[in-house]
C-alpha cells in the first residue's frame, strides 16, 4: 500500500511538473507545409507515434524501476586544451549527452547540460548522479553549441544562459527550438535549421540537419512543436555524425545517413534510457538497436551517450553497459567493434585517430 502510494505522489507530480512548464498552447515556429510538418506540428514521414499522455500515465502507474545509486564520483575530471588544430580530434565526455568536440580549431558542445536536474523546475525530476566530467569553469572557449532537439536533458535553459553569459556561441538548432530559446535567453545567438539544410561554422567545417526518429515536447501542450534532428558535422579532416535522442525505427534514417552525409570518421550514437520497450521503443535505442545503427552507419569511431548519468526510465545503473557487452560480443567482428565502439569514462577523452 505504501510503495503505491508514494507512486501515486511521483505521478502527480510528474503532472504538475508538466502542467507548470507550460500554461497554454504554444506556437514555436510557422512555415511552409513539408513531409515531416503539416502546419502546426512536427512528425516522422510514414512512422506515426500511436501512444499519448495516457500510455505515459500507464507507464508511470506500472513503472519497475531498477535500481539507480544516489551518486557516482567521476573517476575522471578533464581540463580540455584550449584548441585542437587541423584534422586533429578530440573528444571528451562530459556526461549523459554532452560532448565536447574539438577538431579545425573550432570547440563544439553537444546538448549541453550541467544542471543538477533535468526538469522545468529546480526541485523536482531527474537528478544528476554523476557529476560533470568538465567543470564549467574549465571549458575552452566555446565557439558552436548543437542542440539536437527540446526534451529537458538536451535543451537546459540554464546553461544556455550561462554559455551566453561567458561564451557568447553560436547555437545551431532544429526549427522551433530558437523560439524556446530566444524567449528564455534573449541575447543567445541562435540559428534554425530543417532536415536536410547546411549551416556554415567556417569556410573548411559544416553542419548538415538530417531526420532522426524521435519526438518533441517540454510540457503538455506544446508536443512536436518543435523539430528534432541528427547532425553531421562535415570537415576536411572527416564527417562526425552526432544523434542526441533516437528510436531504431527499421535503421533506414540511419542508411540514408551514410549515404548522404558520409563516410563517417566519428560518431555519437545514444544507448540508454529504453526500458520498458512497449513505451521507450519509438524514442530511444536499447544498446542493441544502438550496435545495429553503428553497423548502418559504417562502424565509424563511435562513442555511446545517454545513460548511467540521469535515472530517466526503469532499467538499472549499469544494465545498459551490460547489454551493450553482450550486442557487441554478438557482431561478425566482436574484438574490433569492442575498440570501435566505445563506452568513455565521464570525463575520460579520445584522441580520435
Amino acid at each position: 500500500m505504501g510503495k503505491m502510494l508514494k507512486k501515486s505522489a511521483l505521478v502527480l507530480g510528474v503532472i504538475v511538473v508538466a502542467f507548470l512548464s507550460l500554461g497554454g498552447c504554444t506556437r514555436y515556429y510557422t512555415g511552409p507545409v513539408s513531409d515531416h510538418f503539416n502546419g502546426t506540428t512536427f512528425f516522422n514521414p510514414g512512422k506515426p507515434r500511436e501512444d499519448g499522455f495516457s500510455d505515459f500515465l500507464k507507464w508511470r502507474f506500472t513503472a519497475d524501476k531498477k535500481p539507480w545509486p544516489t551518486e557516482v564520483q567521476t573517476v575522471v575530471k578533464a581540463k580540455p586544451q584550449a584548441k585542437v588544430l587541423g584534422s586533429d580530434m578530440v573528444v571528451t565526455y562530459i556526461g549523459h549527452v554532452t560532448f565536447l568536440i574539438q577538431t579545425q580549431g573550432v570547440n563544439i558542445l553537444t546538448d549541453p547540460v550541467w544542471s543538477e536536474r533535468v526538469s522545468p523546475v529546480s526541485f523536482l525530476g531527474p537528478k544528476r548522479v554523476t557529476p560533470p566530467g568538465v567543470a564549467f569553469a574549465d571549458l575552452p572557449k566555446i565557439d558552436v553549441v548543437l542542440i539536437s532537439h527540446n526534451h529537458y536533458d538536451h535543451l537546459d535553459i540554464p546553461t544556455i544562459r550561462d554559455l551566453v553569459k561567458h561564451h557568447q556561441p553560436r547555437f545551431i538548432v532544429p526549427l522551433g527550438n530558437d523560439t524556446i530559446i530566444k524567449n528564455a535567453v534573449p541575447d543567445a545567438v541562435v540559428e534554425a535549421f530543417d532536415w536536410g539544410q547546411t549551416a556554415t561554422i567556417t569556410p573548411q567545417a559544416s553542419v548538415t540537419l538530417s531526420p532522426m526518429h524521435h519526438w518533441s515536447a517540454r510540457g503538455p501542450f506544446d508536443r512536436n512543436k518543435a523539430l528534432w534532428a541528427a547532425m553531421t558535422i562535415k570537415t576536411p579532416g572527416g564527417n562526425i555524425y552526432f544523434v542526441g535522442d533516437s528510436g531504431y525505427g527499421d535503421g533506414d534514417f540511419y542508411r540514408a545517413d551514410l549515404k548522404n552525409n558520409g563516410p563517417f570518421r566519428f560518431a555519437i550514437l545514444p544507448i540508454g534510457a529504453y526500458e520498458p520497450r512497449w513505451f521507450m521503443r519509438y524514442a530511444h535505442m536499447n544498446p542493441a538497436e544502438a550496435v545495429a545503427a553503428y553497423q548502418d552507419i559504417g562502424r565509424p569511431l563511435t562513442v555511446a551517450a545517454h545513460y548511467d548519468v540521469f535515472p530517466l526510465t526503469d532499467e538499472a545503473y549499469g544494465q545498459a553497459d551490460t547489454d551493450h557487452d553482450v550486442a557487441l560480443a554478438a557482431t561478425p567482428n566482436p574484438a574490433e567493434d569492442k575498440q570501435r565502439f566505445r563506452r568513455l569514462k565521464v570525463g575520460e577523452f579520445w584522441q580520435v585517430p
